[in-house]
């Protein structure tokens, strides 16, 4: 297959990684300003190399016109959780979502394969918008915690170095750390509600302490900068104390005062 075609081929799966992966994005982002827990630590993708393709191709004997259509991972999403409880909780979101429809899923949690590799897969149908007109295709999500990812990262770059031809010494080893991974999983799964209170105070605390200071960028066009440097001083002084509350408190006070000035500018513009 010559490479223009290669590119024509590819290209809607590259935008639609490019879309999910703002899309995954922006819920991350959406429940840190809501000063809420993300279920979803970080995400990230990529489309397939040719030289992939062209492996599984021989592999698994797909004529290029049955590439589309036999493999489903040319597109490929990862996302990324802090605890096992997250991914269930990410399939279900993406379950509910009307942009995808889920064409297939596996369970390698509670079915874990015989190498130690633990991932839950989902295969989505997800369509883009391309020149010629909408092109639904296949994607591959895969969800795993941050100890799963860890552990398949290696895993995979030892199956690439050997081909499939791993010493039995090293597949102990691997297999000893996958039951490793399991524990940490389990172990962090005990405390999660106390990592979880701990990791939420700190975004509402972040939430607040920004809009003090939108609130305060904006008070410098329309209050005298005496009162602006007392502000300033007092927000100081607050946010030493530690305390969620009188920050939250500060904040509305502070909200008071801009409101005041909205006021009394609109009084003067009229």
């Amino acid at each position: 297959m010559e490479i223009q075609l290669w590119r024509e081929l590819l290209e809607p799966y590259q935008l639609a990684v490019d879309e999910l992966m703002v899309k995954f994005e922006y819920l991350i982002k959406a429940h840190r300003n809501a000063g809420k827990y993300s279920p979803i630590e970080e995400v990230n993708g990529r489309v397939k190399k040719i030289s992939s393709i062209l492996e599984k191709m021989q592999k698994k004997k797909i004529q290029f016109e049955d590439i589309e259509k036999k493999i489903e991972d040319i597109a490929g999403i990862r996302i990324i959780c802090q605890f096992v409880e997250d991914i269930y909780t990410v399939v279900d979101i993406i379950k509910n979502r009307s942009d995808m429809t889920v064409k297939a899923e596996k369970d390698y949690i509670n079915n874990t394969k015989p190498s130690g590799y633990r991932s839950y897969h989902l295969i989505v149908y997800y369509d883009v918008m391309t020149l010629t007109g909408t092109k639904r295709i296949n994607v591959e999500i895969q969800i795993r915690t941050l100890a799963m990812n860890f552990w398949a990262t290696i895993e995979h770059s030892l199956q690439y170095k050997y081909r499939q031809n791993m010493p039995p010494h090293i597949r102990e080893r691997l297999s000893g750390a996958a039951a490793a991974v399991i524990a940490l999983d389990k172990e962090m799964s005990s405390v999660r509600s106390e990592i979880m209170d701990s990791q939420n105070s700190f975004q509402i605390k972040a939430h607040v302490v920004a809009e003090i200071l939108n609130t305060i960028q904006n008070l410098y066009n329309v209050a005298n900068k005496r009162e602006i440097v007392k502000i300033q001083d007092e927000f100081y002084k607050i946010y030493k104390l530690d305390d969620i509350d009188v920050l939250e408190k500060f904040s509305k006070e502070l909200d008071i005062i801009a409101e005041g000035y909205r006021a009394q500018g609109m009084e003067n513009y009229e």
